[in-house]
């Protein structure tokens, strides 16, 4: 229930101050209504309004007679009393001021809603304008992207062919390479082959690290190929000098060319960036940043110079090819006799050491099947120990619940000494049966002890056999590269 004589309570954020003591005039009253602001700067959470609402709020009604006892309102709050008339009723405002005051906020509200739409229609004209100027400059940066996408393609096709070309032709003198390598009679070649051999069996573990008959064959073809070394040394060290420039050609090529693949893919996808792809975003000042080092002019000739490069290489290249092959047929039947004889000596070996590991299998099967069995019984044994430790429960459950039988019950009867006994028994056979599972774990301990030391010399024999068999004679089916020249392999 509202008072009489109190304005009507505005619903917005801030709470309205209490109705003063002495009514103020009616001009006064208008004035500071119409002087209301509805926003408050330091909060934009607060709702807008417009002002006819406070307008209507800061009307003011009139007051019916009050006592200074009434209920509910505080002494200081109550509205004196300026004059009473007969029928006890307050005339603030006259009707001519209520029409004159409604005209006014009709007036007000059209002449803000005309702005608002003058406004609107600005700001669509604007936003259209701007639309079209900035689809217009994408689509000329888009244009300009799809040329750049264009020359690189160009130029990554260039790459492509010459780069093919430098690794034919860099494969080509590795193959040469290889070949001079391997029919580097007593050279190089075969004497790193053997050096790795030699290497590899000292890598041979316990009594297999033996001085045998391959260990001297060995090192007589490494002192036979040292004799040889010094007339083809010259050639190779040439091939493996024009290779390093074939190499540096080729990772100048395979460098630019991955740069143009980057820079291909990242034009590419600015390309294809629209205003809905995803992933785009903000980047506050990219546009003052200048990273660039190059114009299109360096660009191309940056690339024009790798291709001559490569080319020039090539050529090089090509012609020492041929005359390196009149130098690999001088060496080849010495080194290939003493690379049988370290073949056979090899072979030799191979079967003694195949002949030991057979029959360390033999015992090392038996080993095995004797530890089954143990543990076989140490099982049956816990099982047993396990039986008689729930026999031995029951038991003492059942002395311990003849305990609690009440006054002269508690009778010393068959039934107490057989459980006793029975206790008894059963501690004796545990003890009897730990001691049969300490000795058998001792056995199997023994066994296992047994089939480590056959298995470590398993180990051993194996690593002998695949130091031999794997990796020396694995080296020495494609040494010397001399022997295939010549057909022997």
């Amino acid at each position: 229930m509202e008072l009489y004589g109190y304005p009507l309570k505005a619903k917005f954020n801030q709470p309205r101050p209490p109705p003063p003591k002495v009514l103020p005039a009616t001009s006064t009253m208008t004035t500071n209504y119409k002087n209301c602001i509805p926003y408050h700067p330091e909060s934009f959470s607060v709702p807008w309004m417009p002002n006819s609402y406070y307008k209507a709020a800061a009307l003011n009604p009139t007051l019916s007679p009050l006592t200074e006892s009434f209920p509910g309102l505080p002494p200081t709050k109550i509205v004196p009393f300026i004059s009473e008339r007969p029928n006890g009723v307050f005339s603030r405002h006259s009707l001519d001021d209520w029409h004159r005051s409604n005209m006014t906020n009709y007036k007000e509200s059209e002449t803000t809603r005309h702005n608002a739409e003058r406004l609107r229609a600005d700001l669509t004209r604007t936003i259209k304008d701007m639309y079209q100027q900035a689809k217009r400059t994408q689509r000329e940066s888009t244009k300009n992207l799809g040329e750049r996408v264009n020359d690189v393609e160009y130029w990554k096709s260039e790459l492509c062919i010459e780069l093919d070309a430098i690794i034919r032709e860099t494969n080509s003198l590795m193959d040469m390479q290889k070949r001079l390598e391997r029919a580097l009679a007593d050279t190089e070649g075969p004497f790193q082959v053997a050096h790795k051999c030699l290497l590899n069996r000292e890598k041979r573990m316990g009594i297999d690290l033996v001085n045998d008959d391959v260990e001297k064959q060995l090192i007589t073809e490494m002192k036979t190929i040292r004799s040889c070394r010094e007339r083809l040394q010259q050639c190779l060290d040439t091939v493996n000098g024009q290779l390093i420039c074939n190499k540096e050609a080729r990772q100048e090529l395979e460098k630019d060319l991955a740069d143009k693949q980057m820079g291909h893919h990242i034009d590419s996808k600015c390309y294809q960036l629209r205003n809905t792809s995803r992933g785009i975003h903000y980047y506050k000042g990219v546009e003052r940043v200048d990273a660039t080092v190059s114009v299109p002019e360096t660009w191309a000739r940056f690339t024009d110079n790798n291709i001559f490069r490569s080319q020039s290489a090539r050529a090089t290249s090509a012609k020492l090819r041929a005359s390196t092959e009149s130098l690999l047929m001088g060496t080849a039947d010495e080194m290939w006799r003493q690379f049988s004889k370290v073949n056979d000596a090899f072979a030799i070996r191979i079967t003694e050491t195949a002949n030991a590991k057979s029959k360390i299998q033999t015992h090392l099967a038996k080993t095995r099947q004797e530890i089954f069995q143990i543990e076989t019984k140490i099982q049956v044994i816990q099982k047993t120990i396990s039986d008689k430790e729930v026999q031995l429960k029951v038991a003492q459950t059942r002395l311990d619940e003849r305990t609690r039988r009440p006054n002269v019950e508690l009778c010393r009867d068959t039934a107490q000494i057989r459980l006793v006994q029975e206790v008894n028994e059963i501690n004796e056979t545990l003890r009897n049966l730990h001691q049969c599972l300490r000795a058998s774990e001792d056995m199997l301990q023994m066994l296992v002890r047994s089939k480590g030391v056959l298995e470590h010399d398993l180990v051993v024999k194996n690593n002998s056999l695949f130091i031999d068999q794997e990796r020396c004679m694995g080296m020495r089916r494609s040494y010397p590269s001399t022997v295939q020249i010549l057909g022997y392999v």
